[in-house]
């Protein structure tokens, strides 16, 4: 395991993150035969536990998000998925059990400082693509999140894409395996659980940068919900110019 030295967080820039504008990419080739690794695929809620050990404790109140972290399973048909990591402060990867993946941590200042209008950018995004509706009159909150599919989950991404600073020129989406995240005591037993299911889609494609600001906001704090079940995490490329 190739292990990153551990920081502690720098005073924030961003009002929505904790440390400088730059951040840490991990990607983790997971190992199928740990058992630490087969129990965090079933579960969602522990996968987000475990990757959360990377970062340092004692972040107070919303610790995954003023650590910045975020993070993808991503498939490729051929064996254990690899989970990406991203986080805003240098990880510690000795944190994680024996034999759980090999590491290889990047950091994403170059990436960050490249980005300009008119550059032409592949992306990638596990997106959960929901419509609240149902408001409550009271208490002002939504009462029920819809999933969308097909059609209507591409659309919501082309307008998450417009807000984060990207023109789309092609888009291919896939609904992915539903996140299931088990809630209920700690140890305790399947029947005292309640399983919670977060549905992504994964979206693919060729984009130019429109607004490079608002696309480092995007890559640094994450697109759309679940983002602590691993939704959310927009990964770029360069990629040829535009047609």
């Amino acid at each position: 395991m190739t292990t990153t030295p551990h920081a502690a967080p720098a005073a924030p820039t961003d009002p929505d993150v904790v440390g400088p504008a730059t951040a840490w990419l991990t990607k983790l080739s997971l190992n199928p035969a740990s058992r630490a690794v087969q129990h965090d695929l079933r579960d969602a809620a522990a996968l987000h536990r475990r990757v959360m050990t990377l970062v340092p404790d004692g972040l107070g109140d919303s610790p995954r998000a003023r650590a910045g972290l975020l993070f993808r399973l991503d498939h490729d048909g051929t064996g254990a998925p690899a989970l990406l990591v991203q986080t805003r402060t240098a990880p510690d990867t000795s944190r994680l059990p024996g034999a759980y993946a090999e590491a290889r941590t990047r950091e994403l200042t170059p990436l960050l400082d490249a980005l300009r209008p008119g550059l032409p950018v592949r992306y990638r995004l596990l997106g959960n693509a929901v419509k609240r509706c149902g408001r409550n009159s009271t208490e002002g909150r939504w009462k029920q999140a819809i999933v969308l599919r097909g059609p209507e989950a591409d659309q919501w991404w082309s307008t998450q894409a417009q807000k984060a600073g990207l023109t789309l020129h092609t888009l291919l989406s896939d609904t992915a395996d539903a996140l299931t995240a088990w809630h209920g005591p700690a140890g305790g037993a399947r029947k005292d659980r309640v399983a919670v299911h977060h549905q992504g889609t994964r979206f693919d494609g060729t984009a130019t940068i429109r607004d490079a600001e608002a696309l480092r906001h995007a890559l640094l704090n994450g697109i759309g919900r679940s983002k602590s079940y691993g939704c959310g995490l927009l990964s770029l490329a360069p990629a040829g110019p535009a047609a």
